[in-house]
Order: structure tokens, then sequence, then C-alpha cells
């Protein structure tokens, strides 16, 4: 985990493995901040869906049970969001680098659409 100190504030970079670990243990909530097609299309099982243009730092709930950690195509989008975050007064947010992009890479299962079907399905990865 990489850590950067913005005033008084901590944006954490979590890695793949990092972030699959937490998730796990179900310690983190993971908010996906790709469009709701992105979404529909392919994303991690259980992540919750706050995509970017509608993010305000001001409705985010507190930390104390589990941290908060986003993550979008490619870890560009969620480290505006994380720093969007840190700017509304979040002292420690996090975000996976490299993205769902890289959760795929790194063989994680997530929810897919069967082309045949049309349907969601489960890709182990």
């Amino acid at each position: 985990m990489q850590s950067e100190t913005i005033g008084n504030a901590t944006l954490e970079t979590w890695t793949v493995e990092e972030v699959a670990e937490a998730w796990a243990k179900n310690e983190i909530v993971l908010i996906d901040v790709r469009t709701p097609q992105e979404y529909m299309f392919e994303h991690i099982e259980g992540a919750l869906l706050l995509p970017m243009p509608f993010f305000n730092a001001d409705k985010l709930p507190g930390q104390s049970d589990k941290r908060i950690v986003f993550h979008c195509g490619s870890g560009v989008r969620s480290d505006k969001i994380a720093r969007a975050a840190i700017e509304g007064g979040l002292t420690q947010i996090a975000h996976m680098e490299g993205g769902f992009g890289a959760w795929k890479a790194a063989k994680k299962p997530y929810i897919g659409t069967n082309m045949a079907t049309g349907a969601p399905s489960r890709v182990e990865g």
C-alpha cells in the first residue's frame, strides 16, 4: 500500500491483492465510480455503484467500521474521487491501483455479462 499525505489527510493506493484480501474479510466498502453502463456489463460482486458525475463527498458514510476504497476502470477516476473526498473533509480514504482492469488481469472473480443470453454471470477470473 502506498500512502500520500495531503494536508492532514491520508490518501492510500491499495493493490488488487490488498483490496481482494480486505474485501474477502468484509473489512472495506468497495465503491465503483464507473458509469452505470460499465457496471452493468461487468463489476466486482457486491461493490456499490456511485458514478463519478454523481459523487458528493458530503454524502459518504463514516469509516468507523469499514474503510472506503474506490475503484474505476484503470485507477484514474478513483484517484480523482479519492482526492475529492479529501477535499470534502475525509481524512483517510483509499482507491485501488489499476482499477477493474487490474482486478481482471489478476484473475479475481467478478460478475460479467453472458454474451449468449445477456444475463449476468459469475466469472472466476
